[in-house]
């Protein structure tokens, strides 16, 4: 590769949040002192913008919920993150919620990214989860699911966004807990008698 195409691999990359080693496979080397310290240059010479320890992006406007996933995988962005943005909660939070295999509060360039811990065979499980671009992130049904699968009692603002049909399909992937599908079905009675 010449001097001028390593920073222009990464320029022509889709991504917008890149780690160290996605940088190396981009331009196919295996991991080397020589490597890092070109990739270090490159932050330096404000190339690369340096989001934190191990990952960079192209500039700072950057996709934030793809950093969120590259930090801990797999996961996805998932609870009031995803419940906010459809309306099933209305508390605001400056904090981006991830369903992961390890529980952490991590914060990268101002930002809040709150990690909750789920079961291995719950988050390698791909129902309701979409992929866009280079995240993945939770359909409301799963994060409504995820968010019941963590705490015994929540209080929801407005479950009338929800596709119950899809809530029923997916809540078999939590392994048949019993306490959560009597969750689910009380808050599906209690959407029911506010309707009526």
């Amino acid at each position: 590769m010449e001097k001028g195409d390593y920073i222009s691999t990464i320029l022509r990359s889709k991504q917008t949040v890149l780690s160290a080693k996605d940088i190396m496979l981009l331009w196919g080397e295996a991991s080397s002192d020589a490597a890092r310290v070109r990739i270090n240059y490159y932050a330096k010479n404000g190339d690369l913008y340096r989001i934190r320890r191990g990952f960079y992006a192209k500039d700072k406007d950057y996709n934030k919920f793809e950093l969120a996933t590259k930090i801990f995988t797999p996961s996805y962005v998932s609870f009031e993150t995803v419940l906010g943005q459809a309306g099933i909660t209305f508390q605001h939070y400056n904090q981006i919620f991830i369903a992961s295999y390890t529980k952490r509060k991590i914060t990268a360039d101002g930002q809040v990214y709150s990690y909750k811990r789920i079961k291995d065979t719950i988050i390698t499980n791909p129902a309701g989860i979409e992929s866009n671009d280079n995240y993945s992130v939770a359909i409301p049904e799963r994060a409504f699911l995820d968010v019941v699968y963590l705490n015994k009692d929540y209080h929801f603002d407005n479950l009338g966004p929800l596709n119950w049909d899809k809530v029923f399909e997916i809540l078999p992937i939590y392994g048949g807990n019993k306490r959560m599908e009597k969750m689910v079905k009380k808050y599906r009675e209690a959407l029911n008698t506010e309707t009526k």
